[in-house]
């Protein structure tokens, strides 16, 4: 196995960007995967939200539907990936769109990938805690207890060590893995009772309308919602070792990886259906299958792997969202900037960004105790509609500066001659998944995004515009025109 580079070299890489080396960089090329790995969650996504798919399309919006999604989502994840070569550095989707597109452009990504990032850190710790307190037998208010005490273990662990985090992420890894692999097992050799042709079958659908292509449209929601956060590689580009290389390759593998180990689970548990009406009319249809194909027990297992990947899921989530607030602000992009961008002297990790991201979370989450299931649903749907928000619009600024000839030195990681064409099937792909995010509960999850963008717009008009220069100028030289 090759050794890294001199950590002098990475020094020299990002000072040529514009910054001077101030995190700790300690990560290797397994850890940078094993963070969006551990956001993207598999387990998490699939037990929690099998029945969106189930309901929506039936068999078929497993076994055709995860497919799409996957390709859909690999798209993004190489155009991101070239990106994330060309400019390794924290605040990754921020700082794309700011050289590409200008400072609006960059401001206004990192806002949607900020509000994206935490919608994610809230929608997965009070999922974890309100299952915790289930099966804890808590009463009310147990559930609000302990997303505050997930969140502030996130938090501390953060603060400790980024070597601690990414030592659990490595372990996170081998939890999702062989998880998914015993479940797998179990399942094929316990509980399948119907063929692997059964997985194709269409017209099924609990749509009040009936419309089954709706309904299998609707149902990709399943795997859209799943494969979200895979860009942590990219915002911790500085705390790894050969991040031009390590963190697109991060990218990239932890959506393939994710993507067979999803199908393989998603397949396993359709095909082990022992009933379509009842196990669709049943509010957790993943551990219904489970428990009456192998048991009881297994169902209990697999809801505590899902409430154990969940916690995982948080601590990465929070990394992630510290660093690219760290980012923004060593900029000037948010208020109290100087603060925000102060990086411990002795753990050199972004203790202030790390502290504001748990307390911002803590803040939404315990507002949204006072919201209703589809009010709250709305919320946690930023974490993919802002998300992809921030994903599609420096894909399109790149390939539109590789059109005009502003763009042309590009990484070690590269598409090559493919690389355009990749980047706007994934703008294409971000779009579908917009539209798709439209069509439950009357488009409210679309609705409450584009209150945001115009939320944003104003604050920008009005704040910010003329006062906000960017990125470092010293981004500049990786322009020039493109070769023949």
């Amino acid at each position: 196995m090759r050794a890294p580079p001199p950590v002098d070299a990475d020094d020299r890489a990002l000072s040529k960007l514009g910054y001077a080396q101030e995190l700790l960089r300690s990560m290797g090329g397994f850890s940078s995967f094993a963070l969006s790995f551990s956001i993207i969650s598999v387990l998490t996504g699939v037990v929690t939200t099998y029945d969106v798919a189930l309901t929506g399309g039936g068999p078929a919006a497993l076994g055709l539907g995860w497919p799409i999604v996957s390709a859909g989502t690999l798209l993004v994840a190489m155009a991101m990936a070239e990106l994330a070569s060309a400019f390794p550095t924290a605040g990754a989707m921020y700082h794309w769109a700011a050289v590409l597109g200008g400072p609006g452009w960059g401001w206004f990504v990192a806002m949607m990938n900020l509000v994206g990032q935490l919608a994610l850190v809230v929608a997965i710790d009070v999922g974890c805690s309100q299952q915790l307190a289930a099966v804890l037998g808590l009463g009310a208010g147990g559930d609000l207890a302990l997303f505050v005490a997930t969140l502030l273990s996130h938090g501390l662990i953060n603060l400790v060590s980024v070597r601690a985090v990414a030592w659990l992420n490595d372990l996170s890894v081998s939890v999702h893995i062989v998880g998914v692999v015993v479940l797998v097992t179990a399942l094929i050799a316990i509980g399948r009772v119907h063929p692997a042709a059964y997985a194709l079958s269409t017209g099924f659908t609990t749509r009040a309308d009936g419309s089954y292509s709706l309904g299998f449209i609707g149902s990709l929601l399943l795997g859209m919602w799943t494969f979200t956060g895979f860009d942590a590689s990219a915002h911790v580009s500085e705390e790894t070792h050969d991040p031009a290389r390590r963190a697109p390759w991060g990218i990239v593998l932890s959506v393939v990886v994710s993507a067979v180990a999803g199908y393989a689970l998603v397949l396993a548990i359709t095909l082990a259906i022992p009933d379509l009406p009842a196990t669709a009319a049943d509010p957790h249809p993943a551990l219904f299958v489970m428990q009456r194909s192998l048991g009881v027990g297994w169902g209990r297992a697999a809801l505590g792997l899902a409430i154990v990947a969940m916690w995982f899921c948080g601590l990465s989530s929070v990394t992630s969202l510290s660093r690219t607030l760290f980012a923004f602000a060593r900029d000037g992009g948010v208020p109290a900037s100087r603060l925000l961008r102060r990086v411990s002297p002795t753990h050199r990790i972004p203790h202030v960004a790390i502290g504001v991201s748990v307390a911002c979370a803590v803040a939404v989450g315990l507002s949204t105790a006072l919201l209703r299931e589809e009010q709250f649903l709305a919320v946690a749907s930023l974490a993919t509609t802002a998300l992809y928000v921030s994903y599609g619009v420096p894909i399109a600024l790149g390939a539109v500066a590789r059109r005009r000839g502003s763009w042309s030195r590009l990484g070690p990681w590269s598409l090559g001659r493919f690389g355009p064409p990749v980047a706007w099937a994934a703008v294409g792909w971000t779009i579908a998944v917009l539209c798709t995010a439209g069509l439950p509960h009357g488009g409210a999850f679309v609705g409450l995004l584009a209150v945001v963008v115009v939320l944003l717009a104003g604050m920008y008009l009005a704040f910010v515009r003329g006062r906000f220069r960017g990125p470092a100028e010293e981004l500049q030289p990786a322009f020039g025109p493109c070769p023949p």
